[in-house]
């Protein structure tokens, strides 16, 4: 349920400005995994899969590994690539500080 509010919260702010347009929208989503990506016309795009581990065991958990990309104010493009899994989510980008 939660992967389902997370897909839709993606495509509303992927559709919100009536002047951006999605370019490409996929999405496959199946019990024990899932991906999903988008793109529009202002640059943006999103591009993730989840995997759920240990399925049916005490320690089952999803792990899902993706990629944002936008373009800021400054006109620069920022792309972060990420991990969410029982560690938290561990975003990379060179924008982003990283821990000492």
């Amino acid at each position: 349920m939660k992967l389902v509010i997370v897909l839709a919260a993606l495509c509303a702010v992927a559709l919100a400005r009536p002047d951006v347009e999605t370019v490409r929208q996929d999405s496959e989503v199946l019990p024990e995994h899932f991906h999903f990506g988008y793109e529009t016309s202002d640059g943006s795009k999103h591009d993730a899969e989840g995997q759920l581990k240990n399925v049916g065991s005490d320690q089952e958990s999803l792990v899902v590994h993706g990629s944002y990309q936008f373009v800021g104010k400054d006109g620069q493009t920022y792309t972060v690539n990420y991990v969410a899994d029982e560690k938290g989510y561990q975003p990379q980008g060179a924008h982003i500080p990283s821990a000492a």
